[in-house]
């Protein structure tokens, strides 16, 4: 009796996981775990912390991977409407933190709404692409960047650049995978680049330097060029196999910026060298391809453009903090993910995952 029971829960505890999607996500976290602990060594419980972030992040994974799709539909609008006021009570009323309004106060604590809209974008636009699938027209792609640029705006605005990409990224990636046509995304390209001196101009200063840093770092070794110096030395030092965990010199000496957040693969690259950089990116890859696997095999319109959409979000993610750790993009804030320290953040990414394992366990339930 005692052990049908344990079956039953058991099986109740792991329906509708994924088990590659998990076993991938539970080894890039067992890398970040160990990372982070390095990195706050000398205030370590910001590892506890983390552990503490993976479950509540494991919980709301688990929970939206029970949740069908069609019942993720409903949450789209009213997710996305909430995200967008809180984005405007944040220009009216928010906390500003080091030079950023970013913060919204609630009295006993304080929320960054631009997360949200890191899931309720992609669920909106893959919400308005499924209710008019068969008519689209380019007046519906039109809409669907307008629904993008006003949290894009919003959020650019606070200023939080590395949010604000990671969010008009996710809801490009719905656009385009709805059947954007080819000569949109070429013009949208050349748009982009006549408006450049435009955008040029409309950058704070601080976003000007770090692009013309990210050209000669070492005409400002101590101020902007500061991060992309130590950080490329780090993962330089590292060498093929390392120096070792917990004997990194960059790390423990303390050169290297915000090493437990955003500069988080300096760190892992100076103990873990070239071989375990190479593990990393497979783990990454890894994890998109089997993302891609369960939206190619989606049932409806809506589910394959929405996990297509937080899957290539992953590649995003990765490609832009390895990008500027590494010094090859412009330091924008963004962390690498299941690796960076963060709560908000990381549970972000452990909801994109639940909708992904929603979507494939009930590939064969969703109705149109």
């Amino acid at each position: 009796m005692f052990k049908h029971l344990l079956e039953r829960f058991w099986a109740r505890l792991t329906g509708n996981i994924d088990g590659p999607l998990l076993a991938i996500a539970l080894a890039l976290m067992a890398f970040g775990v160990a990372t982070v602990f390095s990195a706050t060594y000398d205030a370590n419980n910001r590892a506890y912390s983390q552990l503490l972030n993976m479950l509540v992040g494991l919980a709301a994974m688990w929970a939206i991977a029970q949740t069908p799709p069609q019942k993720l539909m409903r949450f789209a609008v009213p997710l996305y409407v909430l995200g967008v006021v809180l984005l405007v009570l944040v220009f009216l009323v928010g906390v500003k933190v080091n030079g950023a309004k970013r913060w919204l106060p609630l009295g006993f604590t304080r929320i960054q709404p631009a997360e949200i809209l890191k899931i309720a974008m992609p669920l909106m636009l893959a919400w308005y692409f499924h209710r008019y699938e068969s008519a689209l027209k380019f007046r519906h792609f039109a809409i669907a960047g307008i629904l993008l640029l006003v949290p894009f705006g919003l959020i650019a605005k606070q200023p939080d650049l590395g949010t604000a990409i990671l969010v008009g990224a996710s809801g490009f990636y719905v656009i385009f995978l709805a059947g954007l046509p080819w000569k949109a995304v070429i013009g949208l390209i050349l748009a982009g680049a006549s408006a450049a001196p435009f955008v040029w101009t409309m950058l704070h200063g601080y976003q000007r330097k770090r692009l013309l840093t990210l050209i000669d770092p070492t005409t400002d070794p101590l101020g902007a060029g500061y991060h992309i110096i130590q950080s490329t030395i780090a993962i330089g030092s590292g060498g093929s196999f390392g120096k070792g965990w917990l004997q990194g010199t960059q790390t423990h000496l303390e050169f290297i910026p915000e090493r437990h957040t955003d500069f988080i693969f300096a760190v892992f690259s100076e103990e873990r060298g070239l071989l375990g950089n190479a593990i990393l990116v497979g783990l990454y890859l890894l994890l998109i391809a089997r993302g891609l696997m369960i939206s190619a095999n989606a049932s409806t319109l809506f589910a394959r453009v929405l996990g297509g959409a937080i899957t290539l979000s992953f590649f995003t993610y990765v490609f832009v903090n390895m990008g500027m750790v590494s010094g090859v993009l412009p330091v924008v804030g963004v962390p690498l993910p299941f690796m960076s320290y963060g709560g908000t953040a990381l549970v972000t990414l452990f909801l994109g995952l639940g909708i992904l394992m929603s979507i494939h366990s009930h590939r064969m339930l969703v109705k149109k």
